[in-house]
């Protein structure tokens, strides 16, 4: 069922009732078995990644209506499934990631070094100019070839994992719970009723309060001084610059799948590209951490140490650039809203 916007002159006439929750959560534990049907029909050969992507989109769009709308679910069951979808969602990106990863950083380093130390799969971008390119040519094979040990053996790891995960009790008493949850949603009482709109309007709401407090003015100039001091040193913490704006990403995927609740008929163009521009900004913190994390790999020669240093800060780099694309995003998102 496709639900219209409301209406100003009538709020009324713009509720949309429980039932479109309802609605929602059936045909989202739909595409789940069905994606898990996929994956489980998938030949010997083939690697089930689209089924894989199915399995997480519906795990998080479950996931995130039990969250926004608990109010008006079984406490109890909301409860206990959550965490079991949210599980199953990290457990499933985690191999994806590492692999986009890797070619991330492949594909900077041969950009900022001219030299070829891309996988033969990957695309050969054209060379860039870079700072010291003799020095940064010597070190930049020798750490694209530590980086691919590195990710690559996170990412068979990885793969292990998922495997495990989707052959074990665990995830069979989750996909049973998403089965009967195909044909019934376990709703409050009188929530068949209830207007949806006031709990999406608070998840918006909690996403223009964290937006508001995003140093938006920081990022909006192009060299953010402050976000390369923790660079290379020895603490381990992840960037402590990074954390609210992943927040921000976090609740932004929220307030979209609220939206397509209640409106599912329609798509804004606005918040898919700040989301994508968040996307880019998890990206490149994440590859910035690898490389700094290479970087600290006990006795490497010092010329792979100063490519890996390279490679941090040029990651760094596009985190501000997405943190920049995030902010005019937004601004046009807030002046488009009515």
């Amino acid at each position: 069922m496709a639900h219209r916007p409301p209406d100003p002159a009538d709020p009324a006439a713009g509720a949309v009732p429980g039932t479109a929750l309802a609605e929602h959560l059936r045909a989202q534990a739909t595409e789940f078995l069905r994606a898990l049907r996929l994956h489980r029909e998938g030949g010997a050969g083939a690697e089930p990644v689209d089924a894989v992507r199915a399995l997480r989109r519906s795990a998080r769009r479950i996931s995130g209506s039990l969250h926004t709308f608990r109010p008006l679910l079984d406490p109890a069951w909301s409860e206990s499934v959550r965490p079991e979808l949210s599980w199953l969602s990290g457990t499933l990106a985690l191999e994806q990631a590492y692999a986009a990863r890797l070619e991330r950083l492949l594909l900077a380093l041969h950009r900022l070094s001219g030299t070829p130390v891309l996988p033969a799969q990957a695309p050969d971008p054209a060379p860039s100019g870079a700072t010291e390119p003799g020095k940064l040519a010597v070190g930049a094979a020798k750490a694209g070839a530590l980086l691919e040990r590195q990710l690559t053996l996170a990412r068979t790891r990885a793969h292990s994992t998922a495997l495990r995960a989707l052959g074990g009790s665990r995830f069979h008493a989750l996909a049973d719970t998403v089965a009967l949850l195909a044909s019934e949603v376990p709703l409050a009482p009188g929530a068949a009723g209830a207007d949806l709109r006031p709990l999406a309007a608070a998840a918006e709401e909690r996403l223009s309060a964290a937006v508001a407090a995003l140093p938006l003015v920081t990022a909006g100039h192009p060299y953010n001084a402050e976000a390369l001091v923790h660079g290379l040193s020895p603490d381990l913490a992840p960037h402590p610059q990074d954390a609210p704006w992943h927040q921000v990403r976090l609740l932004l995927r929220l307030h979209r799948y609220a939206r397509e609740v209640l409106h599912a008929d329609l798509m804004d163009v606005r918040l898919a590209a700040a989301g994508q521009a968040l996307d880019r900004h998890r990206d490149a913190a994440e590859a910035a951490t690898a490389a700094a994390q290479a970087a600290r790999t006990p006795r490497i020669a010092p010329a792979t140490a100063y490519a890996l240093g390279v490679l941090h800060a040029d990651q760094r780099h596009e985190v501000e650039a997405a943190r920049f694309a995030f902010q005019q995003s937004w601004q046009k998102q807030t002046v488009g809203t009515p």
